[in-house]
C-alpha cells in the first residue's frame, strides 16, 4: 500500500487477487493462490483504510459545519449559517459512504 488509502485502488488490488487465486486453483499452483490471497488482503485492507479515511474527513465536516451554523445564528449571519449547514449535511454523506 503506497501513499494514502484508495478505494479503487484497493478493489483493483483485490480483484487481481480473486483472478491470481482462480487461476491457482484452476492450475494447482500454490503460489499463484499464495500470491492472490495475499493481494486480495492488501486490497481488503486498504478498502478499510480508505472508509476510515473518509469517515474521519466526514466527522470534521460536520463538526465545522455544526460550529459555522452555529456561529452564524448567534451573529445573525444567515450566509455563514447556510453554508456550516451544507457543510454539516456534506459530512453526514461522506459518513454515510464510508461505513
Amino acid at each position: 500500500m503506497t501513499g494514502e488509502p484508495n478505494k479503487l485502488n484497493a478493489q483493483a488490488n483485490s480483484a487481481k487477487g480473486t483472478a491470481e487465486q482462480t487461476i491457482g486453483d484452476l492450475t494447482g499452483s500454490t503460489s499463484w493462490k499464495s500470491s492472490g490471497k495475499e493481494d486480495q488482503a492488501k486490497g481488503q485492507a486498504e478498502y478499510k483504510g480508505a472508509q476510515a479515511k473518509g469517515y474521519g474527513e466526514g466527522t470534521l465536516d460536520r463538526l465545522a459545519g455544526a460550529k459555522d451554523s452555529i456561529v452564524g445564528a448567534i451573529t445573525g449571519d444567515k450566509t455563514q449559517q447556510t453554508s456550516g449547514n451544507v457543510q454539516n449535511e456534506k459530512g453526514k454523506a461522506q459518513q454515510e459512504l464510508n461505513k
